[in-house]
C-alpha cells in the first residue's frame, strides 16, 4: 500500500515538473515575442490572415463569384464614383474586390502550407537517411538533390502543370516536389553533426537500432531547423503560387486566388488601379509577416539565444 502511494506521489511530482517546464518554456517564448517588434507584428498579421481565411464565408460582404454588370469597375468607396457596398471597389465583371481578396487568402494559405508540409516530409526523410547512413546512399541521394537544383523551380512547375493540367491538388504536389531539396540539404548537414555527438555514440554502442536512434535522438534535434525553414518557405511558396496563377497555370476560375485576381487586373492598371493594387498589397503584407514570424522563430529556437536569455 505504501509503495503504491509513493509511486503515485512520484508520478505527481513528475507531472508537476513537466507542467512547470512547459509553463516556463511558454513564458520564454512570449517574452521573446514581445521583445521583437517585427515578430509581434508578423504574428498578429499571420493570425489575422488565418482567421480571415477560416471564416471567409462569414466575413466576406458579397459572393466573390457574383457578377453584376451594372457595377463594373467601381472605384473604392472613398473615391469619387465609389459605392459604399463595395469598400475596395469592383472588377471588370462587377465582382466585389474585398470579397475576392478574403476568399483568395484561403487558397494561398492552403497551397502554401500544404505544399510545405509535403516538401518537408520528403526533405526530412531524404536528409536524415543521407546524413545518418552516409556512404553510397548519401552519394546517390545528394546527386538527386543536385539534379533538382539544376532545374529552376518555376520552369519545372510550368512543365508539370502544362502536362497534368492546373488545379489546386496538382499545384500543391508540384510545389512540394520542387521545394523538398532545400530541406534535404539542411537536414543532412544537421544530421552529420548530430550523429557524431556523445549521446548518439553511446546509444549506438549499447546496440540501439539505427531507426530508433534517428527517431529519438536525431530527429528531435533537427526539428527546430525544419520549423524555421518551413515558416520561411511558406512565404516563398505563396509568391510562387501567385506567379503561376498570374500566368494562368495555377488556380483556375471560379476558384479565387490572389494571383488570379492580379492576373484579372493587369489589363486595367492604367484606368482601374485598385484591381491589382489591393491583392498585391495582400500578398506583400502576408509574405512580410511570415518572414518576420520566421525570424522570431529562429531566435526562439536558436540554442545560443536560449542560453543568453
Amino acid at each position: 500500500m505504501s509503495a503504491n502511494l509513493q509511486s503515485h506521489a512520484a508520478d505527481n511530482d513528475t507531472g508537476v515538473l513537466n507542467s512547470g517546464k512547459k509553463s516556463s518554456e511558454l513564458t520564454r517564448w512570449m517574452k521573446t515575442l514581445l521583445k521583437s517588434k517585427t515578430g509581434t507584428v508578423g504574428f498578429i498579421i499571420v493570425l489575422t490572415v488565418c482567421f480571415v481565411s477560416v471564416f471567409a464565408n462569414y466575413l466576406a460582404p458579397h459572393d466573390p463569384a457574383a457578377i453584376n454588370p451594372a457595377k463594373m469597375l467601381k472605384p473604392p468607396s472613398w473615391l469619387e464614383g465609389g459605392d459604399k457596398e463595395h469598400l475596395l471597389g469592383t472588377d471588370n465583371l462587377g465582382r466585389d474586390v474585398l470579397s475576392r481578396i478574403i476568399y483568395g487568402s484561403r487558397v494561398s494559405l492552403l497551397v502554401g502550407i500544404a505544399s510545405v508540409i509535403l516538401a518537408g516530409a520528403i526533405g526530412i526523410v531524404v536528409g536524415l537517411a543521407a546524413g545518418y547512413y552516409g556512404g553510397w546512399l548519401d552519394s546517390i541521394l545528394m546527386r538527386i538533390v543536385d539534379s533538382f537544383l539544376s532545374i529552376p523551380n518555376i520552369l519545372f512547375a510550368l512543365v508539370f502543370l502544362a502536362v497534368f493540367g492546373p488545379s489546386v491538388p496538382t499545384l500543391i504536389v508540384v510545389l512540394g516536389v520542387t521545394n523538398w531539396v532545400a530541406y534535404a540539404r539542411i537536414i543532412r548537414g544537421e544530421t552529420l553533426s548530430i550523429k557524431e555527438r556523445e549521446f548518439v555514440r553511446a546509444a549506438r554502442s549499447i546496440g540501439v537500432r539505427n531507426v530508433t536512434i534517428i527517431r529519438r535522438h536525431v530527429l528531435p534535434n533537427v526539428i527546430s531547423s525544419f520549423i524555421v525553414i518551413s515558416t520561411l518557405s511558406v512565404a516563398t511558396t505563396i509568391i510562387l503560387e501567385a506567379s503561376l496563377s498570374f500566368l494562368g497555370l495555377g488556380v483556375q476560375p471560379p476558384t479565387v486566388s490572389w494571383g488570379g485576381i492580379l492576373s484579372d487586373g493587369r489589363d486595367y492598371l492604367a484606368t482601374s488601379w485598385w484591381l491589382a493594387t489591393f491583392p498585391g498589397m495582400a500578398i506583400t503584407i502576408t509574405v512580410l509577416a511570415i518572414i518576420f514570424l520566421g525570424d522570431w522563430l529562429r531566435d526562439v529556437l536558436d540554442p545560443r539565444s536560449q542560453s543568453r536569455s
